[in-house]
This record gives structure tokens, sequence and C-alpha cells, in this order.
């Protein structure tokens, strides 16, 4: 190194500095990017994107080799930086030259060249790629053996190799991804895909047409009532009974009717010739399995069963999709309007009201946790079948009981909370107002 000259070892030194932070921000830069956004270019074919998948499949043997070559050059500077200190300054040189290189190897090869991979990943990774493909294969033999022995040292720790392998994104994660695309997906198709990831989390229970609620058709009724039934009905698909739903027959399809119809046979004979077997759910199943078990039955509708084997309500694929997409039925003769404002602010809101429902139309907070309807709510506060008129806080909703009919709770009266105005702060959505009330099943 003594033949060199000193303008070439100062060259040199320079070359050095680059080459280090070439080094300091492809590793940055490699590291730090989006691994889903890179694997859809890759499948899409993008070649310096299968490139630099590929290195990545491996992180341990690039970082070693970042690292290798890193070290070797910062090394390498160090030594020529003394040289050229001891031609120009003698020993006291090697102090200042020790200070300027930091300085210089921090500013030039450390922070600015990482802060640039940060702001440039993408384009600064697939270019390292490029020059780190061919390296590796050069230097494979130095970075096995720089692999084996890091791997036995971090053994003897018991880390695992494992423990670092595992990049799947739990349902609260992918929540947060979702979360944070606001502005780059709508916010209409953003709360569809946070409705889908709900959809475990759901059960048949929580969407169900409560029994008392189910319409149906009833085999003792004389047969001009049940036509009438059929050709007014609001529903393509009728439970068929006797006497009530327990002794279920089947489910009627109404387009096969318009076969007997034309036929000019439309009689019960008909009707009961043309009836599905009933399909049952299991009470506690969740939207997830319920749709798929759909779609494997080639099913549309069913009834949701307890334990014991006792009708609770009756499922739809409708109901399962609304939950997704939102409601379907806009038209008040086929969707009763259950909840109703009035003018000082309050809402009158049928016992029979999904709590999910109420929340979803009113951006409430009532806990659904527990009863499912609003009927439940009450009985389970007053543990008895309240008169009309009694009050009671729940959730900070003041709630007045407007009529009890036949051993349910037929309307209640609803008035705002009373901080409601922390709640609406708190739970407003910043793309669109929340609904002053909503057609709900």
């Amino acid at each position: 190194m003594n033949a060199i000259p000193t303008g070439a070892l100062f060259f040199i030194l320079m070359l050095l500095v680059l080459i280090s932070g070439f080094f300091s921000g492809s590793e940055t830069a490699l590291m730090s990017l989006n691994r889903y956004r890179l694997r859809h270019q890759a499948n899409n074919g993008n070649k310096a994107a299968l490139r630099t998948a590929k290195l990545l499949e491996q992180p341990e043997r690039l970082i070693s080799l970042i690292l290798l070559g890193n070290n070797f050059v910062n090394i390498l500077a160090s030594a020529i930086a003394t040289v050229i200190a001891l031609r120009i300054m003698g020993e006291p040189g090697i102090a200042v030259a020790t200070g300027l290189l930091t300085l210089v190897i921090l500013v030039f090869a450390e922070v600015t060249p990482k802060t640039f991979a940060t702001r440039r990943a993408e384009q600064v990774a697939f270019v390292a790629s490029a020059v780190y493909g061919p390296l590796l294969v050069v230097t494979y033999p130095l970075v096995l053996a720089v692999n084996w022995i890091s791997t036995r040292i971090l053994n003897a720790f018991n880390v695992n190799e494992r423990m670092a392998e595992n990049e799947r994104l739990s349902s609260e994660e992918l929540r947060t991804v979702v979360n944070e695309t606001k502005g780059m997906i709508p916010a209409r198709h953003r709360d569809m895909l946070l409705n889908i990831l709900d959809l475990g989390s759901i059960s048949v229970n929580d969407i169900m047409v409560p029994r008392n609620d189910i319409i149906g058709i009833d085999l003792e009724d004389p047969w001009d009532d049940i036509l009438h039934q059929i050709t007014n009905s609001p529903h393509s698909r009728l439970l068929v009974f006797r006497e009530n739903v327990d002794a279920v027959v089947g489910f009627v399809y109404l387009r096969k009717m318009l076969d007997g119809l034309r036929a000019g046979n439309l009689t019960q004979s008909y009707l009961e010739s043309v009836l599905r077997d009933p399909y049952f759910i299991p009470e506690g199943t969740t939207l997830t399995v319920q749709l798929l078990n759909f779609q494997r039955e080639k099913r549309r509708v069913g009834l949701v069963v307890d334990e014991y084997g006792d009708i609770q309500g009756l499922l739809t694929l409708e109901d399962i999709l609304e939950e997704i997409v939102g409601e379907f039925d806009t038209d008040p003769q086929i969707t009763p309007q259950e909840i109703r404002p009035q003018p000082d602010g309050g809402f009158i809101i049928d016992g029979t009201a999904q709590i999910r429902n109420l929340n979803k139309a009113l951006n409430w907070n009532l806990p659904s946790d527990g009863p499912k309807t609003l009927n439940g709510i009450v009985l389970e506060h007053f543990e008895n079948f309240p008169e009309a008129g009694a009050t009671f806080h729940f959730n900070d909703h003041p709630m007045t009981i407007m009529e009890v009919e036949d051993n349910r709770v037929m309307q209640v009266r609803i008035d705002a909370a009373l901080n409601q105005d922390d709640n609406e702060t708190e739970n407003g959505n910043d793309d669109e107002p929340p609904m002053a009330a909503h057609n709900v099943n």
C-alpha cells in the first residue's frame, strides 16, 4: 500500500464509502419491502420482483452477504484512512482520521443511503437484487460458513428458526390492514371486506328470524286461505307446517307453484308434492361455516334448532349476504319499518328488532353478546314481563315500554344516550355520515 499514491488512496477511500452506502441502503430497502405487494408483482411476471422475492426466501443468507460486504468495505476504508493520516500528519493523524471517517461513514454510508432507501424501497431493492444474485453465488461457501456459526450460537440461546418464519396475518391484523387503505379503496368496499372478516365471529342466532316471526303455511288452514297466502306472499320460499312450526313438513319454492297454476292443478296435494325436505342448522354455527354449508347442501334457507331439536328461528342465504353487502330490500311493503324516528329525536322500536341491526342503523353501541333482540334486553333487565310505561336505562339510553302483548314486548321508546355527543365523536365514520334511521329486517 506504501507504493500507492496518496491521491489514489483518497479515490479508493471515497469509492469504498459509496460501496458501504450501497450495502447499507440496499439492506434497508430489502428488509422494508411490502412483501404482499412484492408477491403480487412476482405473480404478475415482474422479473425484478421475481428475482427479489427469490433472494428474500432465505433472508439469513442475504443478510450475511450484506454484512460481510459492508464490514469488509468499512474495515478496508478504515485501514486506508489510517495510511493516509500517517502520511499527512503522522501518528497524531490517526485520531483525526478516526473521527473524520466515523462522521463520513455515518452521513454518507449510513444515514443518507438508508433514508433514501426507505423512500425508494422498491427501486433500490430491485437494483440491489441484480447485484446480490451473482455475488451470493461467488461468496456462497463463506456465507454458508457464517450462517452455520450464527445458527449454532442462536440454538445455544434456544432461538428457533421457525419462530421468525410465520408471516401470516391474524384476523385483527388483517382488519388493521384494511382500515389503513382509506383513500385507496372506496368506503363501501372497505366495509364489505370488514364485514367478511366479521362473519367468523357472528353466529346464526344473531341474524336469524325469531321463531315467533316466522311466516309459513299451515296445512290445517282452509285451502282458500293458503292460496291467498301463496299468491300474495312477498317471499320466494315459505315454511310449510301443520298447526305449529314444530310440526314442520318442508319448504315450498313458490316458483314451482307456477307449473301447477299453468296446468290448472294448483291444489293442496300438488303443494305437498313439491315440498322440499326441511334443512336444519345447529344454533351457534358461525356465518362463515353456514355460508359454506348452504353452498355444499345447495340450500338457501334453513331452520335454526337448539341442542334439544327445538326450532329457534329461520335463516336464509340472503340474511348472510346482507351481513356483507347491506340490506337488499328497501320496499316498505317487504321490509317492516322496525325503527320509527320521533320528532323529538327519540325512536319507537319494535321489540323484535335485532340489537346488531340497531347498532348498524343508528350507530349505537348496545352490547350484543347477551340477548339478541330488544325484547330480550327488556326481559333480562326486569326479569319479568313489565307493564306499559315502565322505564329503565340501558347503556346510557333511557328506555320506556310502550306496548306489551301476549308475553312479548311489542314496542319500546328509546331516547338518545345521555352522553350521545361523546358517542358520536367516538363512533363517527369519516367516510359516510351515520343514518338517522334505517329499515331493518
